[in-house]
């Protein structure tokens, strides 16, 4: 593993990461396999939308670092 986080969101986590881990996205099939390590839920789709920005941000990667270190 080499540190990459994926941050995204969607309505269905374990169809998500499958997705993921069988190459059918074109932007992390190169770094397969993923875990999922963190995740949160939320109400609306704008609000899970507006956290994964938060996500993509220097401030948002800390807070990310800070939560799963080992």
């Amino acid at each position: 593993m080499d540190g990459r986080l994926y941050k995204g969101h969607t309505n269905d986590v374990e169809k998500r990461l499958k997705e993921h881990n069988n190459g059918k996205t074109k932007s992390t099939k190169g770094y397969i396999p993923w875990e999922l390590v963190y995740f949160e839920t939320f109400k609306t789709k704008q609000e899970a939308i507006l956290r994964e920005k938060y996500f993509k941000t220097g401030s948002g990667r800390e807070f990310l670092k800070d939560k799963i270190k080992d």
